[in-house]
């Protein structure tokens, strides 16, 4: 539904910090979105976390659910960072890992539209790996025009 070249027109993230590869459900509707990260090897982080068992930072897989709910919000609203709003990510409730992701894995990125009041956006996220839930949060944004 949306490639990396799209994604970036959404997301202002850029290497290493851009955990969104491709969007293959995106319903504005249902406000809802799937997403999906393919976490390999090469990535920075794995050189110091932990470099004989290397596992993904929980901080960014966090991250990776908050830009996918990014999107859905940019999408929702029909406008995208270069319009002049931003989305920051400003916390989060219920947060909740239940595996470890490792490389080779494909991190399966889920985020729900719950409620926007005063410009605080809150979304239902989920990541999982091979139907397995690996991380679960409420992850709330702040819209900021620029």
């Amino acid at each position: 539904m949306m490639d990396i070249n799209e994604i970036r027109e959404y997301l202002p993230h850029r290497y290493p910090f851009l955990l969104v590869d491709r969007v293959v459900e995106l319903d504005t509707e249902a406000q809802r979105i799937r997403a999906y990260k393919n976490v390999s090897i090469n990535e920075p982080f794995f050189n110091g976390h932990f470099p004989a068992h290397p596992i993904m930072p929980g901080v960014l897989i966090i991250e990776a659910m908050a830009q996918a709910a990014g999107i859905l919000g940019f999408k929702m609203l029909d406008v995208k960072p270069a319009d002049g709003t931003l989305y920051y990510f400003v916390g989060s409730d219920k947060l909740r890992f239940r595996q470890p992701v490792l490389p080779g894995d494909q991190l399966i990125l889920e985020a729900k539209f719950i409620s926007c009041k005063r410009q605080i956006w809150k979304f239902e996220c989920s990541a999982s790996v091979d139907g397995k839930p690996v991380c679960s949060a409420e992850i709330i944004c702040a819209e900021r025009k620029l």
